[in-house]
């Protein structure tokens, strides 16, 4: 075994330890309720723009991006432009690539934000409902031709909205690529946290991905991914295609 592959072996069963150590899954579930309450994954920008993820996760969208190599990446749920941002310049650097934003309501002091960007060059926007007819009839015809495309959805978080997005957009993803449910925490995290929200436990991300699995055998939660994490907003949310 050479150093490459020792390092990997090593890191590897490393991984397949940390579900089975229970104080550092508790340490870890509790930094993660108490980093919430202070809106900690709001602190961080991308390049200049905001980006609303925790640096966990920036961190292994980086290195599927890299992975895949995606001809197109679509991402539902816009914001500040933080993630769109980030994934061109993944694409950037990769050479290759385009981004597909669509959000409800692009706000226009964010919108003018990302179009005087440098990466702005790989970004497309759409505006309305991610699961409206209209933008996913939009949505398909940018996607014709493209052979490897990956799916961020972190819009609207109720059990029926990420629902309709999963049965829209999973279908456009390639095999080896994913389709990432961000937010899924929403199930893990306490009743109280979601009382001004439209979203709840037993209403969220996560119960759209199990219902999801469940008619779905082409996709599995790639548990490798959030192993490595532990800490993450998309437990059961790296949903890899398999066929």
């Amino acid at each position: 075994m050479n150093p490459t592959e020792q390092f990997q072996y090593e890191r590897k069963n490393r991984i397949e330890e940390y579900p089975k150590d229970t104080d550092f899954q508790q340490i870890s579930r509790d930094w993660l309720i108490a980093s919430f309450k202070c809106k900690y994954e709001y602190n961080f920008e991308w390049l200049g723009r905001p980006i609303i993820q925790y640096p966990f996760d920036i961190l292994a969208i980086q290195e599927l991006i890299w992975t895949v190599k995606p001809d197109l990446i679509i991402e539902t749920g816009i914001a500040h432009g933080g993630s769109l941002i980030f994934s061109a310049s993944m694409l950037e650097i990769l050479g290759h690539g385009e981004v597909l934003g669509i959000d409800i309501d692009i706000r226009e002091h964010n919108r003018t934000e990302i179009e005087n960007h440098p990466m702005y060059k790989r970004i497309n926007m759409l505006q309305g409902s991610s699961v409206s007819e209209e933008i996913f009839e939009r949505v398909e015809k940018f996607a014709k031709g493209k052979e490897k495309i990956m799916v961020f959805l972190d819009s609207n978080h109720t059990h029926e909205h990420v629902s309709a997005e999963l049965n829209l957009y999973a279908k456009l993803v390639s095999v080896g690529s994913y389709v990432v449910v961000f937010d899924t925490f929403v199930e893990d995290l306490p009743e109280e946290f979601w009382s001004d929200r439209p979203w709840s436990k037993g209403n969220n991300p996560k119960t759209a991905v199990w219902e999801f699995l469940k008619s779905n055998p082409n996709f599995e939660i790639d548990k490798q991914i959030e192993n490595k994490l532990v800490i993450t907003s998309a437990p059961d949310g790296f949903l890899k295609r398999i066929s």
